[in-house]
């Protein structure tokens, strides 16, 4: 709580914020930056988005409060409020390489070193976005209309529709109250959920016909490679959820996905479910992220990327 008043002090007390993410920025963060953009502006605020890359296009119906803007230019605002990173560095190389102003720090990653000169982090919550819900509430304003989606968004995205193990009571009754005062979860999912294209959807099936599988089954692991997203015309973002689909397979543990950025750069993503702890796994690969989802970077070639995440998973799981 007290971490929360800090918070809720500096957005009385100040005007004229940046509000910022994390790079390639998913549901939480593209729906916190919304909901703390609408608070904001319900508090006669002035206010900024930035996020180093480009929203994409499927969280386009999204009800932004403001403009989302790529480029940072230092001293011009009064805090910077970076929501849902777990380090600075993950906002991009022009926030965390020229940050001028003092930044409050709103996220749930574990390991979060607290840069910044406000911190609240609290694993404990589900999403940034159910942290923001109770920001309102702390600040008196009522989580309806475009704030409420915004929250519902963040909230939905990183509970899986409520399916991962960081459902709590607290955010099932969240969801309840968002629904009462207005939100209709039936349109909105269907605005989440039903974005596939034509490209997304050869991907994905290209992709998940050459499936790995290591330890009796225990771990599963699909690879997408630059070849493949030529071939089919997709978008590396179009790679989502590749990796929720080897989870879903009978016996998997461990489900991996390796996208291949550049020759020597692969995007790992990990998930899993129950007591299976991935972010151990991601850590020890210089990754991060939550107990059954997280992520990072090899700097290395598809084959041996391949090889040493599954040591480190199979290592675990042993």
């Amino acid at each position: 709580m007290e971490n929360l008043n800090k918070v809720a002090e500096v957005i009385k007390n100040n005007d004229d914020f940046l509000i910022a993410s994390h790079e390639s920025p998913d549901g939480d963060a593209i729906g916190s930056m919304a909901a703390v953009g609408h608070l904001l502006k319900t508090m006669g605020k002035r206010f900024s988005i930035f996020t180093a890359d480009k929203i994409p296009d499927k969280f386009k119906w999204i009800n932004m409060p403001g403009p989302v803007n790529n480029e940072y230019h230092p001293g011009r605002h009064s805090w910077i409020i970076v929501l849902d990173c777990g380090d600075l560095e993950r906002s991009g190389k022009q926030l965390s390489g020229m940050a001028a102003e003092p930044i409050l720090n709103i996220d749930h990653h574990r390991g979060n070193p607290e840069f910044g000169q406000v911190n609240w982090v609290d694993t404990g919550f589900s999403s940034v976005g159910e942290m923001v819900a109770k920001l309102a509430d702390h600040l008196n304003i009522k989580p309806e209309g475009p704030l409420a989606e915004a929250i519902y968004l963040a909230v939905v995205s990183d509970t899986g529709f409520f399916s991962f193990g960081n459902t709590s009571p607290q955010v099932l009754e969240l969801s309840a109250r968002l629904i009462r005062n207005g939100i209709n979860p039936g349109l909105i999912n269907a605005k989440i959920l039903n974005q596939w294209t034509i490209e997304k959807l050869h991907l994905h099936g290209m992709a998940l016909q050459k499936t790995l599988f290591y330890l009796n089954g225990k771990i599963g692991l699909v690879s997408v490679t630059r070849k493949m997203l030529r071939e089919t015309g997709a978008a590396p973002e179009d790679c989502e959820g590749v990796v929720n689909a080897v989870r879903n397979v009978k016996g998997v543990e461990v489900a991996i996905s390796l996208r291949e950025d550049e020759p020597d750069k692969i995007k790992f993503s990990l998930r899993s479910s129950g007591d299976v702890n991935v972010q151990l796994m991601a850590a020890e690969l210089e990754g991060g992220g939550h107990k059954n989802a997280s992520g990072g970077i090899i700097a290395a070639d598809m084959d041996r990327s391949r090889e040493r995440i599954i040591e480190v998973v199979a290592r675990h799981l042993a």
